[in-house]
């Protein structure tokens, strides 16, 4: 390269390299998704939107998640000459728990004097007490059941229970969270996860008095409902309407809720359930207690007895069966019957423990009657 002659005070620029041409983002079609177990070309993947995965079809392996579903949303009319098959929609589904069609349309406060106006207006047109006021109680409803770790379908079943007796009128005047008491009190009934009127009042503050009285009138309504339910559908050319069709065949907890079955009272064997969970005995317990409890109150010397005096001592006779025992004391705390009490129901069941004990049980030395304390 030549030496470049520069006379005294000339300024030389430097050279400005050339920029390289910046190529266009194209997709690299090279790259193929394949399933590292099964390897299969051209791979089986299918995008499944409702989870939001991208599973393989041969062997079930979740190759990616969060896939977007890019199908077509909006409703549009393309299909109507071919009976209304066209699958697109918007919006979310209506709300079964809320009344209306629940299509309102919103209008968004503006930076006017009239579009503030507007909105105004527009609210007060669309307001509904009555929603407002279901929506109230479903909060409260929510609240309770989450603070006592309450399943989902228990909830959703009081505030089913709630919705009816609200639509219904027949409890005007009456004490909302007596209500609430009574719909949590029947739902966890109905659901197979009992609760007594004390852990209800100990949720609730309602009187255990209060609660009982409720339940009654509640309990009347309910199974009045489902007569009328099933005398609709049992007549000639009856049968129930469109709503009560897609509740019954997609909402487990309005079927729950609709096929209302009245108990005269709570079941030791499903208490036993919870109060084993509580105490961490195994499951074997939890099936012994069960046993027990379903002997004790068909004819034993505990029936009529309290169901919860009668889950608590037989899941105190099955954990020394099972060489899991625990104390009086510790059983009283789940179960909420004091100590004392315990060991009055386990003296008199005591005397009968070989004819409440399933030879089945015996068999394999799992069960051994001595391991039972003196009562």
């Amino acid at each position: 390269m030549a030496a470049q002659v520069v006379s005294p005070g000339q300024i030389v620029e430097a050279e400005v390299a050339p920029k390289p041409q910046q190529e266009e983002w194209k997709e690299n079609l090279n790259l193929q998704m394949i399933c590292p177990d099964c390897k299969e070309k051209p791979p089986n993947l299918v995008e499944e939107f409702s989870s939001g995965d991208m599973v393989c079809a041969s062997c079930g392996l979740v190759l990616g998640a969060r896939i977007i579903d890019t199908r077509s949303e909006w409703r549009t009319f393309s299909n109507d000459d071919q009976g209304n098959d066209d699958p697109s929609r918007v919006g979310e589904g209506a709300n079964p728990l809320l009344n209306g069609s629940q299509l309102q349309t919103s209008v968004s406060f503006g930076d006017g004097i009239k579009s503030r106006e507007l909105a105004r207006a527009q609210n007060k047109s669309n307001h509904d007490k009555s929603t407002k006021s279901l929506l109230t109680a479903y909060k409260e409803i929510g609240a309770y059941c989450d603070s006592i770790s309450i399943q989902t379908n228990v909830t959703d079943t009081v505030k089913y229970l709630f919705k009816m007796v609200h639509d219904s009128g027949s409890f005007k005047g009456k004490n909302q969270d007596t209500l609430i008491a009574g719909c949590i009190f029947i739902a966890c009934r109905q659901c197979k996860v009992p609760r007594t009127f004390r852990e209800i009042f100990a949720l609730t503050k309602v009187t255990k008095a209060e609660i009982g009285r409720v339940f009654k009138s509640l309990d009347k309504f309910f199974s009045q409902q489902n007569k009328e339910k099933m005398a609709n559908v049992a007549n000639p050319g009856g049968k129930l309407t469109a709503k009560s069709r897609l509740r019954s065949g997609v909402l487990t907890w309005a079927n729950q809720a609709e096929n209302y079955t009245a108990t005269s009272s709570t079941d030791a064997k499903e208490l036993c359930i919870r109060f084993c969970s509580q105490l961490q005995l195994p499951s074997r317990c939890t099936t012994l207690s069960q046993d027990l409890a379903a002997k004790m109150q068909s004819g034993g010397s505990l029936a009529g007895r309290s169901p919860l005096s009668v889950a608590a001592a037989c899941i105190y006779m099955a954990s020394y069966l099972l060489g899991t025992g625990k104390s009086a004391k510790e059983i009283s705390t789940v179960a909420g019957v004091s100590d004392g009490t315990i060991r009055t129901a386990y003296k008199l069941i005591y005397p009968e423990r070989e004819s409440l004990v399933d030879a089945k049980w015996l068999e394999g030395g799992k069960v051994d009657l001595k391991r039972l304390p003196a009562a």
